[in-house]
């Protein structure tokens, strides 16, 4: 169902069995998800703007350009630092942008917006996304592109959810995640130095053993990610074993972990766990790792996850 825009964008809601989901056409942002009445992310309200990057999807890339600054086929190019106290260039260029509607139903809704070519990025490419509500299986959120350029594209995708373990916050919940190695940053910037085994320091990175989160302050990439048959699986837990699952296939190598930790202990600090599986590593458009080249043609599905209760 679409109901008036709002400072959020126009809203779509979708209802499957108990479950309940508010999609925002700004950034195409997953606004609300609940069961049962149970919130499964930290939801904003649609007369609100949105809290930074909350529940939005990213592309063309996911995370971090260092320093806004890439070569890409012999040619280099400066984004604008949309992170300004760390000086990179972050979570792409769709996070603001206006999805229009595709097609939508009770369960579903499919929206896009296109990138159009632009100095730092000289490519016209659309984005295509839909949510769709299972009874049984959750809401699956599901990202394709197209290259409409003469020339191959540099791409990368990922949503930044705030999941929801239950009464308290990211300190009093349990998390499983199946990764043995992390990606280090520099303290101040969050740069890219290097990958770890998460054994280098198990108490705050080692989380293969489901355990409580604690106090422990993460903002980084995971990789190495063990999978039941293809997903890769992370489950956020209350103390009675109710809570939220995220799960993604080998599309995603990655995961970031963020819990949420604000400037002041501000509106939102550690009210939820960000989850955010990714196609390509922060900086991946310098590094090359894992990024997608998006050839001119038809459209690719990139990527897909999908949010659960438990």
């Amino acid at each position: 169902m679409t109901t008036h825009a709002d400072v959020s964008g126009t809203q779509h809601i979708l209802r499957a069995g108990g479950y309940e989901a508010a999609v925002a056409s700004v950034g195409a942002t997953l606004r609300a998800l609940t069961f049962e009445g149970r919130d499964l992310v930290v939801p904003f309200r649609a007369d609100e703007v949105r809290p930074a990057y909350r529940g939005t999807t990213l592309a063309p890339w996911p995370n971090r350009v260092v320093d806004g600054r890439y070569r890409f086929d012999g040619v280099e190019y400066q984004l604008a630092l949309t992170e300004p106290s760390r000086g990179h260039a972050l979570h792409g260029l769709l996070s603001w942008a206006g999805f229009r509607i595709v097609e939508e139903s009770g369960a579903h809704v499919t929206l896009a917006a296109t990138i159009e070519p632009q100095e730092a990025y000289p490519w016209r490419v659309t984005v295509t996304t839909t949510y769709a509500l299972d009874p049984d299986f959750g809401l699956t959120q599901t990202v394709s592109a197209v290259n409409e350029s003469a020339a191959r594209a540099p791409f990368g995708t990922g949503p930044h959810p705030y999941l929801v373990g239950g009464a308290g916050t990211v300190d009093d919940w349990t998390l499983s995640l199946p990764a043995d190695t992390v990606l280090n940053v520099t303290e101040d910037r969050l740069s890219p130095t290097g990958l770890a085994p998460v054994t280098d320091d198990a108490e705050r990175f080692d989380f293969r053993d489901a355990r409580r989160i604690g106090a422990v302050e993460i903002d980084h990439a995971y990789t190495g990610l063990a999978r039941q048959g293809a997903l890769a699986v992370v489950s956020l837990t209350d103390g009675d074993g109710s809570g939220v699952r995220m799960s993604w296939d080998e599309r995603c190598p990655w995961v970031q972990i963020h819990t949420a930790d604000l400037p002041g202990r501000g509106a939102g600090h550690r009210a939820g766990l960000a989850v955010e599986p990714m196609t390509c590593p922060p900086d991946a458009f310098n590094s090359g790792t894992d990024l997608v080249l998006l050839e001119p043609g038809a459209p690719v599905e990139v990527a897909s996850w999908t949010i659960a209760a438990i």
